[in-house]
């Protein structure tokens, strides 16, 4: 029955897709008006790297909460084109740009999907990324990424085409440039471990090595600066015990209250996730399903990450993808389907907004509890991967 309802529904996917963005259009409103917070970060701040002081000038925001700039310095030589182009312009392009990487994100993990199963992608691939496209928008960590003007999906997009890509050095260099833009998809290299692409391994550490020597050429004052005084600096990039943290870190802060930092409760849940994020990683391999492992790497490294704000996780996308189509068994769809409600609803702007300042970490406990939402359900899919990828032998069951 599920598949007869999608079959209907796919033949209007091209008419959803458009009454989706046509309805995000008007919501946006005058592009005048759109705040896009992050954006005029790397739009006003990456400049500062040709003048020595890329870390030393913040974008004010609140009183309390100046903004500074977060990332490695090749990150700011890359955002200098749009620097150079009028506020107003940026704020479009971006939106457009962030926009076509959802559905290149939504369209890779169904490519995926077809090739898995031995089918061509064909009309009704298409048309199921497109209708896929079309619901994204709407999740919480689509929404607030285009709301900030956040990088996530060009980031996420990119990083994904250079995992699954075949031929060895564009895979490695993908990551590598990627880690140089935000550290984050360093953890993609677990990835080439597991799988012995040893190659392509060689080569994100390559690429990533330009990028640093980049970036001391270029302005060698700031590089010093980042990666020998601010790295690993957390609260500089925000405030850990907030619900919009939603990584181990963030987790365990809210429920214990203070910032857990790197003590043993932290240690022991990293060595928890670790645990399972091996037995999925190795199921996944020798199931030879790239999108399950594609990931579990990636939740992982945004379990363990210090900061992994709710719009990091946009790989909640091809994690529902996956235990639709992949799986397709009553229990992933059940999985599917929470994992959809909670990034589908407002659940971490609610917690956002209980909170008397985003820097106070202590809660009542409900509000601590429903803070490890994103995580929550993370160690719960890596928990569940071995016996769903057991699932994924058996006969279909929820398409009868």
């Amino acid at each position: 029955m599920v598949e007869q309802f999608e079959n209907r529904v796919l033949r209007f996917a091209p008419l959803v897709l458009c009454l989706s963005l046509g309805v995000y259009a008007w919501t946006l409103g005058n592009p005048a008006d759109w705040g896009m917070i992050d954006l005029k970060v790397y739009w006003s701040l990456a400049p500062n790297l040709l003048t020595d002081q890329l870390y030393s000038i913040n974008m004010p925001f609140t009183a309390d909460f100046p903004l500074p700039f977060t990332y490695p310095p090749f990150a700011a030589m890359v955002f200098l084109p749009i620097s150079a182009l009028p506020w107003i312009a940026a704020r479009v392009l971006w939106q457009v740009l962030s926009l076509l990487c959802l559905w290149w994100l939504v369209r890779t993990a169904l490519k995926l999907l077809a090739d898995k199963v031995e089918q061509p992608f064909d009309v009704t691939w298409s048309r199921r990324a497109l209708l896929w496209t079309a619901l994204c928008v709407w999740c919480e960590p689509v929404r607030k990424t285009l709301d900030f003007g956040q990088i996530n999906l060009v980031l996420v997009a990119g990083v994904f085409a250079a995992m699954v890509a075949v031929r060895q050095s564009v895979a490695g260099l993908g990551i590598g440039v990627g880690a140089g833009m935000k550290l984050t998809p360093a953890i993609s290299g677990l990835y080439f471990l597991v799988t012995r692409r040893w190659r392509a391994a060689a080569w994100s550490i390559a690429g990533f090595a330009f990028t640093v020597v980049l970036g001391f050429v270029v302005s060698a004052s700031d590089s010093w600066r980042y990666w020998f005084e601010l790295l690993g600096a957390a609260d500089r990039v925000g405030p850990v015990g907030s619900a919009i943290n939603q990584s181990l870190r963030g987790a365990l802060s809210r429920t214990l209250g203070y910032d857990v930092e790197t003590s043993w409760p932290w240690l022991l849940a990293v060595a928890v996730s670790g645990a399972l994020t091996f037995f999925a990683l190795r199921n996944a391999v020798r199931a030879s399903d790239t999108l399950a492992a594609v990931v579990i790497v990636q939740l992982f490294g945004l379990l363990v990450s210090p900061i992994s704000w709710s719009h990091h996780w946009l790989w909640a996308i091809p994690v529902v993808l996956w235990l639709i189509y992949g799986i397709r068994h009553r229990r992933a769809l059940v999985l599917a389907l929470v994992w959809a409600v909670a990034t589908g609803s407002d659940v971490i702007t609610f917690l956002i907004n209980q909170q008397p300042s985003i820097w106070e970490i202590p809660r009542p406990w409900p509000l601590a509890a429903l803070g490890w939402v994103y995580p929550a359900l993370a160690l719960i899919t890596l928990a569940a991967t071995p016996a769903l990828l057991r699932d994924q032998e058996r006969r279909p069951q929820w398409a009868h």
